[in-house]
């Protein structure tokens, strides 16, 4: 079974203590850095990940891009991100994929039921994306001990000539 998570961009932004405030002095800042978040959510769980936000920060008609191997749509004039969610789900709905819609708009939630997806509040995604952060920083900082725990065992020069063979060299 394939999922796929369709955010509501500014709904998240606007419930994300870190992004809520960097709003605040800088939306694109803000947009980028959720787009980052889900991007390493998507690497991190192998979940497709569309990032929709509403047009009326970004006139004219829809706009899709790619950034950072996330999809991210800006809506098209008159058109809400709500809107675009709901046609998403059910575009995007097979009889082998899960689709999650991150929101907190308690309407939407409803909506997007009534096309068999499912949905993550956006407390829920960023309790989600803090624990998979952790779980990553965690790795890399065993990795790093393990390491550096290695290198300890032996003097300068043994790790020296241990490294040079790890890599090949002589």
């Amino acid at each position: 079974m394939k999922d796929i998570l369709i955010v509501d961009g500014y709904n998240i932004i606007g419930a994300w203590v870190e992004l809520k405030k960097l709003k605040e002095s800088d939306l694109q800042t803000a947009r980028d850095l959720l787009i980052d978040k889900m991007a390493d959510y998507q690497g991190y769980t192998g979940t497709r990940v569309i990032v929709v936000f509403d047009a009326h920060f970004v006139y004219g008609i829809e706009k899709k891009t790619k950034q950072s191997k996330v999809e991210v749509i800006f809506t098209r004039k008159n058109q809400t991100a709500d809107e675009k969610i709901e046609q998403l789900a059910i575009e995007l709905k097979k009889i082998d994929t899960q689709i999650y819609v991150a929101t907190s708009d308690y309407t939407e939630q409803w909506a997007i039921f009534g096309q068999g997806a499912l949905r993550k509040s956006a407390r829920e995604l960023e309790i989600e994306v803090q624990g998979m952060e952790n779980n990553v920083r965690n790795k890399i900082k065993k990795e790093l001990e393990h390491k550096l725990g290695f290198r300890s065992l032996f003097s300068k020069e043994i790790t020296e000539k241990l490294e040079k063979l790890r890599r090949g060299e002589r």
